[in-house]
């Protein structure tokens, strides 16, 4: 009788193993790895530190005329660097974009009206980034050879879950930065300048505006970068560079 009892106890056993078994390989198979969820709703703060390039990040709403100086200053040093540009800065300054578009620098997506996209569900979200798209497709296409980055910067950093969520339905990365110059607010050439290179490295993603103080600053910065054996480039570049 025990024996009898005991084989049906393992028998009873096995099957419940079998059962738990393959439902915890179901459950492994269909629900999405931690490391896929991380990497759909992460943002870039940085490119790779073993290559000698930093990425320059200019978010570009307003002063059109100091943008323009800005990429001078840039050519003059044969250094390039990523423009986010705001799509309502577009539709008034298409021939300042064009410019950019014509020297080689990368159009990133900065949001058409600056919203806090943290508050925005993900169909707002997704027409704020298209309507910057279309405008910046439509000036990529007079450059047969360009491609739209995909690059998006969150208008003040402010990120949220469906932003994330509409940057991957999309196709789009999320680039924040490692260091910001806060230039927008601190209207001097010192700061900014200290901001950008203490502690630069390789890598690195300097976040900076179309200001008079970081127009006065840039050469600074880039002769601290030739000093430094470093040179600046698109994002798109630093962050995949080899």
């Amino acid at each position: 009788m025990k024996d009898a009892r005991a084989k049906t106890f393992w028998a009873n056993f096995v099957i419940a193993a079998v059962v738990i078994s393959t439902f915890a390989l179901t459950i492994y198979l269909t629900v999405p790895k931690t490391q896929d969820v991380k990497a759909a709703f992460s943002a870039i703060y940085s490119g790779n530190e073993l290559s000698n390039k930093v990425g320059l990040m200019f978010n570009v709403y307003e002063n059109s005329d100091l943008t323009e100086q800005i990429a001078e200053t840039l050519e003059q040093y044969s250094f390039s660097a990523t423009f986010f540009v705001g799509g309502c800065f577009v539709a008034r300054h298409k021939n300042t974009v064009l410019k950019l578009a014509a020297c080689d620098f990368e159009i990133g997506n900065h949001g058409y009206l600056h919203r806090d996209h943290a508050k925005l569900g993900v169909v707002e979200n997704e027409n704020e980034i298209r309507l910057t798209e279309r405008l910046i497709d439509d000036i990529l296409k007079d450059f047969p050879d360009r491609k739209n980055c995909r690059l998006f910067a969150p208008p003040s950093g402010s990120m949220g879950k469906e932003m994330f969520k509409a940057c991957e339905n999309l196709g789009y990365k999320v680039i924040m930065w490692t260091r910001d110059t806060v230039d927008w607010r601190d209207h001097d050439e010192n700061v900014i300048f200290e901001r950008a290179v203490n502690g630069l490295k390789a890598g690195d993603l300097i976040l900076m505006h179309p200001t008079e103080a970081t127009l006065k600053a840039l050469p600074r910065i880039l002769e601290k970068l030739v000093e430094k054996g470093l040179v600046a480039d698109k994002v798109s570049n630093v962050i995949n560079a080899d």
